[in-house]
């Protein structure tokens, strides 16, 4: 169910044209695509498709790969993030990242959530009480403060897988980012551990704008409010994420949720 907050309905990611290519190979070709204020949006389509690369162009981080060239336009919050004056260890507060597979620090689950507070907040801003109350929201706000107060101090790569992907997710929000990406952020997870993360995504959603990649049509069909099927580097169809499924419009999209193909 599509969340009533400020500003949904609005998109927060404009992309216009755009264009990225590894070398010789064009991944994105020319894409137009709009990313509403407040909820899920899932990137769906087969490997190689470039939904991963999409996801990454949102934060700029398909740089650190070479031979990339990227054209076109990614506006957010009113600005192209492929300007050249645009701050990316700013844009990549703004807009935090979740991987495939949990990838906490191994330092305490403490350090691990205050790692980015820390580092870019000016000492003097900050002080126990100011991080204990960053702490204590940020593990709240994702379900694991009551599992967790007792062992702030322990290595955070010994906790479950779920609790592992929920710490990443966690160690985002002192940051305050408006943007949540996330790159199969269940393709290492049990099935309980799935659904938790599934639900704390739905919990998530009108505070924060996710975009979710997955390969899981079921996944994507329980968690996101718009769904965008993709094929060989460009947007097939964009549509609310139950009207996609019931109803798609281009045959690619039917045959592909329908598993005839990918």
């Amino acid at each position: 169910m599509i969340k009533d907050v400020a500003g949904a309905g609005q998109p927060v990611i404009v992309t216009r044209g755009l264009r990225l290519s590894y070398g010789s190979v064009e991944a994105l070709r020319g894409i137009d695509l709009d990313v509403t204020r407040g909820r899920i949006t899932a990137l769906i389509g087969p490997s190689g498709c470039g939904k991963s690369t999409l996801l990454r162009c949102f934060n700029r981080i398909n740089e650190r790969y070479d031979n990339v060239t990227t054209s076109g336009e990614v506006v957010i919050s009113g600005r192209n993030i492929y300007d050249d004056e645009v701050d990316l260890i700013e844009l990549r507060k703004q807009v935090g990242m979740v991987f495939q597979r949990p990838n906490p620090m191994p330092i305490s689950v403490r350090d691990n959530v205050l790692y980015g507070y820390r580092l870019h907040s000016p000492r003097r801003d900050r002080g126990a009480r100011l991080e204990q109350e960053q702490l204590e929201s940020a593990l709240r706000a994702v379900r694991l403060w009551d599992d967790l107060k007792d062992r702030l101090d322990e290595k955070a790569t010994r906790l479950q897988l779920e609790q592992q992907q929920k710490l990443c997710i966690a160690r985002l929000l002192p940051l305050k980012p408006s943007i949540i990406l996330m790159d199969e952020p269940c393709s290492a997870l049990d099935p309980n551990a799935t659904a938790a993360v599934e639900d704390l995504m739905r919990a998530l959603a009108g505070a924060f704008t996710i975009v979710v990649v997955t390969h899981n049509m079921a996944q994507a069909r329980r968690v996101s409010d718009e769904c965008v099927f993709m094929l060989l580097g460009e947007i097939i169809e964009h549509r609310r994420t139950e009207d996609l499924f019931i109803a798609p419009h281009d045959k690619r999209t039917a045959d592909y949720i329908e598993g005839r193909f990918g």
